[in-house]
């Protein structure tokens, strides 16, 4: 079993940069089938007795890529309509993964995560990180009356991402500009619509005599 994960300072942290860096290099190299701890001892110059001391193996590798992704800060799109924040969070997508050369680690790590339980799990907590942080664009919404209250603004973010995802994880369509726009505009328009507003239970019939 992996010894816990500390948030390193000093030599640690650069162990866990060289290993994570280089585990992801690999990745985009050579994806999650060929991933070795040995590969990445080699690019990282650390040794592979420490990788398997401190994180278990390739699964806990990825899982720490991600980890230290999710740490990482993200700037809010703020252009003053949530129309224009939409459309900056789903053009972040796009660019983030559709340049053939900078692309290529991000998608070869969500990749490797969907076949990894370990590493599902923290691909799961960087997009619920990820989708808390932009939620903040649809709350400001609301607080302008460009949404009505009670929208869940996690929702909102999370439409909008959702079909870019899709095509590009699952069904290999046309992943293009003019796929991040529709997507930016169907969840601006059914935040508008009140479609992420959850309905009012109705009160509980009392039964008693």
């Amino acid at each position: 079993m992996a010894e816990p994960l500390r948030r390193p300072g000093g030599r640690s942290a650069r162990v866990r940069t060289a290993a994570l860096d280089a585990t992801l290099a690999e990745l985009a190299d050579r994806g999650y089938d060929e991933l070795t701890v040995e590969a990445v001892a080699t690019r990282s110059g650390v040794h592979k007795a420490t990788l398997y001391r401190r994180w278990g193996g390739v699964d806990g590798l990825i899982a720490d890529v991600l980890s230290r992704s999710a740490e990482q800060p993200w700037q809010v799109p703020e252009t003053g309509s949530l129309r224009g924040d939409l459309h900056a969070i789903t053009r972040a997508v796009y660019t983030g993964f559709a340049d053939p050369q900078e692309g290529a680690a991000p998608r070869a790590l969500i990749v490797a995560a969907l076949r990894s339980p370990q590493a599902a799990g923290a691909l799961t907590r960087f997009f619920e990180a990820r989708q808390v942080s932009a939620a903040e664009v649809v709350v400001r919404a609301v607080a302008r009356g460009e949404l009505p209250e009670g929208t869940d603004a996690v929702d909102v973010v999370r439409t909008a991402c959702a079909p870019l995802y899709y095509r590009l994880f699952v069904t290999g369509e046309p992943f293009d500009e003019t796929a991040a726009h529709r997507a930016a505009e169907t969840a601006l328009a059914a935040a508008r619509a009140g479609v992420f507003v959850s309905p009012a239970r109705p009160p509980e019939h009392d039964t008693r005599p």
